[in-house]
């Protein structure tokens, strides 16, 4: 499939398709008409001889607005940076995926590789790129990747298990537990099925009543940590799927006059800085960031020249970190 032939298809000339190709400036409808066979014919210019310093790994986000996707982008850029290759950050703020930039890039040639994280993996995107024959990776996926795509996860389950074992070794039996959206995000759910699992294991009835959902914020860690101290019987404990959600559990107990881990014991997930920085500082799940996002690179330049990923799904592991926000509960 040559310029040519979707210039005559559109019925414009092939600067046109050039110019649609390049992002630049054309006539709306030509746009999307155009736009539209390059999709439907899966068109990929040629790729360009470009020396190193030029050639694009591409990252998409659904959002950026999280410190963990810092820590994954620490990760990528070392390894980009190690094999001369630039990294290009973008999200799907702007709406729909038909017309993401990646794509225009893709089909010029312009892109390398591509890693879709989170829920990013879910749209449609990964099969366009696929198709044009772009390496593309899904790392710690959303809910579930297109089968084509090699994934980077971490063992969200194992993590959360440690976590409530944690609080029950030190004596924790009601523990409450919040999460991310009802059903959402696959790291969610395993985090949710490690919480139950420690329960089971040791014999502690599960009680509906102590798992809240919200978002990996600070502000869900805020609301849900206010019903559950709101309980007539509230936890002595509480397991946060996140470092930024244990941070509103923080603030909650500060407003109630509640000392951690003297009146309630906290547990994150992630290990972000802030954790570190918290007063006193977090108990929480180590998530290797930093090198999941390397892994994700690192495989997509492996897979540029041409070298099979190890699995078509990797797990890193994580491991609990003890620090000051847990003790032994003040009441029975």
């Amino acid at each position: 499939m040559t310029l040519a032939t979707v210039a005559r298809a559109a019925g414009v000339s092939v600067p046109t398709v050039s110019r649609v190709l390049n992002g630049d400036q054309v006539a709306e409808a030509t746009r999307v008409r155009v736009e539209a066979l390059l999709e439907e014919y899966g068109y990929r210019a040629r790729k360009r001889r470009l020396p190193a310093s030029s050639e694009m790994i591409h990252v998409v986000y659904p959002r950026l607005d999280s410190a963990w996707q810092l820590e994954h982008i620490r990760g990528m850029e070392a390894a980009t940076h190690a094999a001369g290759v630039g990294l290009l950050i973008s999200t799907l703020d702007r709406g729909d995926t038909g017309d993401h930039d990646l794509l225009r890039h893709a089909r010029a040639g312009q892109a390398a590789g591509a890693i879709l994280a989170a829920a990013s993996g879910e749209t449609p995107l990964g099969k366009v790129l696929h198709q044009l024959n772009v390496p593309v990776i899904s790392l710690d996926p959303g809910a579930k990747a297109a089968a084509t795509l090699p994934t980077i996860g971490a063992t969200n389950g194992v993590g959360a298990r440690a976590a409530t074992e944690h609080l029950i070794g030190l004596g924790h039996r009601r523990i409450g537990v919040i999460t991310g959206s009802k059903g959402g995000l696959l790291c969610s759910r395993a985090r949710l099925d490690g919480y139950r699992a420690a329960l089971e294991a040791a014999g502690i009835a599960e009680d509906p009543s102590l798992i809240e959902h919200g978002e990996f914020d600070f502000q869900s860690g805020i609301t849900a940590a206010q019903k559950l101290l709101d309980r007539t019987d509230p936890p002595t404990a509480i397991f946060a799927c996140s470092d930024h959600i244990a941070l509103g559990v923080y603030e909650a107990a500060r407003r109630r006059g509640l000392l951690i881990p003297d009146d309630l014991s906290v547990v994150g997930f992630d290990d972000l800085p802030s954790a570190r920085w918290a007063s006193p500082p977090l108990t929480t799940v180590r998530q290797p960031l930093e090198e999941m996002g390397w892994l994700a690179a690192q495989t997509i330049l492996n897979l540029t020249r041409r070298k099979a990923p190890g699995s078509s799904g990797m797990e890193l592991g994580t491991r609990l970190v003890e620090r000051a926000s847990t003790a032994s509960p003040s009441r029975p």
